[in-house]
């Protein structure tokens, strides 16, 4: 049996993968504990039975999630990078927690496999500025239709350059800004 990561190996994990692949990461120091608290304040933890969130990297925020999260609620995080998926699956071994070696683009058919109907709650701050047109059409648009009836996407960004795709495909857009995080970071609510 594997035993927990420790902190510097999750730190040295996680500067070794923005050095290899910066514009997955988009940056070298994982969110704060203010972003993460803004963030996650909008979440109702007693609606939310499940719970999406794309590009965990070491799980920084994905640790805030389930330690807030209800005993029968699911967490299903979407993870392209081989090292960050073996690590989330040693540093939480939480039966809540699904974690897929894949692309965001395939919620819907991942949500369907797990026999969840739909996301109450997408949290994503992968970046979606530097990725294909193609491909961040389609996971907005799968985003939405992944999401319940009164359901929210939860967007940070280090810049405003993603408004005009939220906005081609959510009809209200609340913005917040956290400054204690290195970089300040932009809050997009989506529903």
């Amino acid at each position: 049996m594997l035993s927990k990561p420790s902190r510097s190996e999750e730190t040295l994990l996680f500067a070794k993968n923005f050095l290899q692949h910066p514009r997955m990461l988009g940056s070298l120091i994982p969110s704060s504990r203010f972003l993460i608290d803004r963030l996650l304040s909008r979440v109702d933890w007693k609606r939310a039975k499940t719970i999406v969130e794309y590009g965990p990297g070491v799980g920084t925020i994905t640790a805030h999630i389930l330690s807030r999260m209800s005993r029968d609620a699911r967490l299903v995080v979407f993870e392209m990078n081989e090292d960050f998926v073996n690590y989330l699956a040693r540093a939480f071994p939480d039966p809540r927690l699904h974690v897929v070696h894949g692309s965001a683009e395939t919620v819907q058919k991942e949500l369907d496999r797990l026999k969840l109907d739909g996301a109450d709650y997408i949290i994503s701050g992968i970046p979606y500025t530097t990725m294909p047109v193609a491909l961040r059409e389609k996971i907005m648009r799968e985003s939405r239709e992944a999401l319940n009836p009164g359901g929210s996407a939860l967007v940070y960004q280090f810049t405003r350059a993603v408004l005009p795709y939220l906005k081609s495909h959510f009809r209200q857009i609340d913005q917040d800004f956290e400054p204690r995080n290195i970089l300040p970071a932009r809050l997009f609510y989506c529903t």
